[in-house]
């Protein structure tokens, strides 16, 4: 029996051995993190595969943006600021390879440590990492950029702190946070946390920041001018400490980086032909195709460029608040689908030369297939089968017309819906069994050309419908405020999705969200099955468990009818001087701010 015990014994002892070296192996420190497998890029890349290393530097740019400005902290919910600050300006401990759908690489920090289960993770600072003023980032502006803006920031940044247990030094660079929620991707959105420097604001209070309480961050830009409300300017910073990162080389190559404000956007766009702007985005293909003939294009000063990508096309659209009735009935919802006549608005607005949002994640391979649900996205969708638009399961697609200005045929069925949810046309105004009129509020911006066309087509339907149109056209400050109240019926609605969505879907459609004032769930969706779907997604355990998921919260998010599409932006469309260049490799996201203006340079 000896003999028996002690090989048993061995046995149990190398197998232990085994999992006792294995496990630390799992929790080593690593250069990069991918939310399946490995990073594609190895510990000693030089450089991100789209950037190009040996870019020149130097030159100024001149961007343009609508509207105005009364604030340059992008963390809060109080004020507009400029959009490109928080890209720009400020820095998180990795920073993304924008070639593959999501893993980040070492930026503040050096390495990057999770188990298995990414039940917490742990980052070791750059001792080289600095603020813009010089000073060392440490454990503690971690610590209290993560607590701070957690707490009191913008709420994008409030439902990661909700599923943080703890965060805790532990070492003189070293910080971990530990998870309560079962989440893959807590890990990653942990190192996307933007950090700011803790000293600065001993004797402030962060939420009510003046104008001129610009945060201190660690990226290569910092705010050197500003005219309030007119004019932002951001300079390299000459120490930036950063600059020889393999994240870094070749990127951020401007010396200056001005920001002008426009009334709208066709006085943008005249400033832009007058040689005032370096260059302008087009997201209308008619205008591409019809505007873009100005003396500077035909003399080869001005150069269209087009760039393509591979990103899911996202949700561009008018929303609808079902927190309001009666946009609480999906009937009402179906029936101003079916009136909104997209064949013939987009014939006159794109020239039909930009297809429409099918879906929400159309045009990749997260997005819904057509007819019935099966596989794995059926048997997700399943124990939701009684709650859901019956054509959940069985297949949605959208309402098409003829092209024709009439719209005859979609006109009867939403006339049908609106009858069967209780509202019938009396004297040429909808009423319900109680004679209250429908009326609409719909909210856009001053300034905001494309949608007020949009509108001004899709007006005349609804009040032939019977239905009272109130337009409220309202500057910057007024709009942000009212979208964060929810003071809507209808808005203008943009939601970019990526190929590797997460956490950020139960901001932008997750029932806990759906009262939170500023949050960015605006139809305030409230759905077991969809909060399910998005469990599903960041739970998953591979690709095919997660592109299910994901193919399933389409299913529901489209069928759920809270959002009239419009069309797709499948390339990127940039209008720019002529002595504006770019790398030759495009990454699979396409343009973006961590692409335009951050990848290109000034060479005559």
């Amino acid at each position: 029996m000896a003999p028996v015990c002690f090989s048993v014994a061995r046995r149990i002892c190398a197998a232990l051995a085994v999992v006792f070296m294995a496990a630390p192996a799992f929790a080593q420190p690593a250069h990069g993190i991918a939310m399946y497998g490995a990073p594609a890029l190895p510990p000693d890349f030089a450089a991100l595969p789209y950037a190009n290393p040996d870019a020149p530097k130097g030159g100024r740019i001149v961007t343009g943006n609508t509207g105005g400005f009364d604030s340059l902290n992008p963390f809060l919910r109080k004020g507009t600021s400029p959009w490109q600050l928080r890209f720009l300006a400020y820095e998180s401990l990795m920073g993304r390879n924008w070639d593959e759908p999501f893993a980040l690489y070492g930026l503040l920090a050096e390495s990057i440590q999770t188990p298995p289960d990414r039940s917490w993770v742990e980052f070791t600072l750059r001792p080289q990492a600095r603020f813009s003023d010089g000073s060392p980032v440490t454990v503690e502006d971690v610590i209290w950029s993560y607590e701070t803006l957690g707490t009191v920031g913008h709420p994008r940044y409030l439902g990661f702190w909700t599923q943080v247990e703890s965060i805790q030094a532990t070492g003189p660079r070293s910080v971990r946070l530990t998870f309560n929620t079962d989440n893959r991707e807590l890990a990653l959105i942990a190192g996307l946390r933007p950090i700011l420097k803790k000293a600065q604001w001993d004797t402030l209070d962060f939420t009510a920041a003046t104008l001129s309480d610009i945060p201190i961050g660690t990226a290569p830009y910092v705010v050197s001018d500003f005219e309030a409300g007119r004019q932002v300017t951001l300079s390299l910073n000459p120490d930036y400490w950063g600059a020889d990162l393999p994240l870094r080389r070749g990127t951020n190559n401007f010396n200056e980086i001005r920001i002008d404000f426009y009334g709208d956007g066709d006085v943008l766009f005249e400033a832009f032909k007058a040689g005032e702007l370096s260059y302008i985005r087009e997201f209308n293909a008619e205008t591409w195709a019809s505007r873009y003939d100005f003396p500077a294009v035909t003399s080869g000063d001005v150069v269209k460029s087009e760039i393509p990508h591979q990103k899911p096309s996202g949700m561009t659209g008018f929303v609808m608040n079902a927190r309001r009735a009666p946009l609480d009935d999906i009937r009402v919802r179906d029936a101003l689908i079916h009136a909104f006549n997209f064949e013939f608005i987009n014939d006159t607005m794109t020239g039909n030369r930009q297809p429409r949002i099918t879906s929400y994640f159309s045009g990749s391979q997260l997005a819904m297939r057509p007819g019935p649900a099966t596989g794995r996205v059926a048997g997700l969708l399943a124990p939701f089968a009684d709650q859901l638009p019956p054509d959940t399961l069985s297949g949605y697609e959208l309402p098409t017309s003829d092209g024709s200005a009439r719209n005859r045929r979609n006109f009867r069925k939403a006339l049908d819906l609106f009858e069967d949810a209780g509202w019938q046309v009396v004297d040429g105004r909808m009423q319900n069994a109680n004679g209250n009129p429908l009326t609409l509020t719909i909210l856009l911006r001053q300034g905001d050309s494309q949608n007020k066309a949009i509108i001004d087509m899709y007006r005349p339907t609804l009040e032939q419908l019977g239905i009272t149109v109130n337009l409220d056209l309202v500057d910057n400050a007024q709009y942000t405020q009212r979208v964060n109240a929810f003071d809507f019926h209808i808005t203008d609605f943009r939601r970019a999705l990526s190929l590797s969505p997460g956490n950020e879907q139960t901001l932008y459609w997750g029932s806990d969200a759906a009262d939170q004032q500023g949050s960015r769930n605006l139809m305030g969706l409230k759905s077991p099955a969809v909060d399910a779907m998005i469990a599903a997604m960041l739970t998953a355990q591979g690709q095919d468990d997660f592109t299910a998921a994901a193919r399933a919260l389409d299913r529901v998010l489209t069928a759920s009818r809270l959002v009239i599409p419009i069309w797709t932006y499948a390339v990127g469309r940039i209008a720019h001087k002529r002595a504006l260049r770019y790398p030759g490799v495009v990454p699979i996201y396409g343009d973006g701010a961590e692409w335009m203006p951050a990848l290109w340079w000034y060479e005559e």
